[in-house]
């Protein structure tokens, strides 16, 4: 199963997909060169912030929920104008990376240090207006996702090659006990970015510099696996109408002009028809 250009337009960094279930619109991000680009039945935009933003959610058809260096923002697709919601206190020298809305209208960001310092990132909550920091000690956090059945989140630390999962409150979402691990990739010399989870429990995972994204099954089995034709994939999302196809970002960063005259199309968003059951994001309420 191999995957085939989406978007020609090389990101630095690319991450963050969202699939906008009432637009039928693909975003995503240039996380270093500070863009959020779209494109939808041929046409491309985007916008460029004065600050990193790396991660979003949607809010209603016109509005997504933007991740920036220091707020969320509520971000007017038509106009391009944005607004603060929440601030966001990360710390100094760090920016925000993945993210992603929960099933209870929460929306979960993660930082990390601009130079992947250790133990330097955490893991925030927005939910009814507040921001609260869930996990801390993660050096590049990634593959932030959820169940179907709502039971667990899901986290990783790249650097470290560890997925975890922690259980989820029933009525809040909110972090219950512990994170275990759920995935051990480091013995494999496999990096875990970016994941989201389909509709029936199981893990699709891009990982860095392996050009791929995995899947596995709700207990941690290997069950396939999806070429990209980049080696940095960085995260993927289901889309279309069927949510059947995945989109998947890819990044240059790392690369010299070696690496880049072997693999021209890093940096591009990739996408694959028929890809599996994939289901709609829910919508973040600010």
């Amino acid at each position: 199963m191999d995957a085939k250009v989406f978007d020609a337009r090389p990101c630095f960094l690319g991450e963050g997909p969202l699939w906008h279930p009432e637009r039928e619109q693909l975003f995503w991000f240039d996380i270093i060169n500070r863009k959020l680009l779209t494109r939808q039945a041929g046409s491309e935009r985007e916008w460029t912030f004065s600050e990193i933003v790396s991660a979003a959610g949607w809010i209603d058809r016109d509005h997504l929920l933007v991740a920036s260096e220091s707020a969320l923002l509520k971000f007017d697709i038509e106009t391009g104008e944005h607004e603060g919601v929440a601030a966001l206190d990360i710390g100094e020298g760090r920016r925000t990376n993945d993210g992603r809305a929960d099933p209870w209208g929460g929306f979960w960001i993660s930082s990390m240090g601009k130079k992947a310092e250790t133990d330097a990132g955490a893991i925030y909550r927005f939910y009814r207006g507040k921001v609260a920091k869930l996990f801390s000690g993660i050096t590049i956090p990634n593959a932030i996702c959820f169940s179907p059945d709502r039971s667990h989140g899901y986290f990783a630390d790249t650097d470290r090659g560890i997925v975890k999962r922690v259980r989820l409150d029933a009525e809040t979402g909110a972090p219950v006990g512990e994170p275990e691990v759920f995935l051990d990739l480091a013995r494999e010399g496999l990096n875990p970015d970016g994941a989201v989870i389909d509709a029936d429990g199981n893990m699709w995972c891009a990982q860095w510099g392996a050009g791929r994204v995995a899947v596995y099954d709700p207990r941690g089995a290997f069950l396939k696996a999806v070429e990209i034709g980049a080696p940095h994939s960085s995260c993927p999302a289901f889309g279309g109408p069927d949510f059947s196809t995945l989109y998947c970002t890819t990044a240059r960063e790392g690369m010299d002009e070696d690496a880049l005259a072997a693999h021209p199309q890093s940096g591009m968003v990739f996408v694959l028809e028929d890809a599996g059951r994939g289901k709609a994001e829910p919508a973040v309420l600010i």
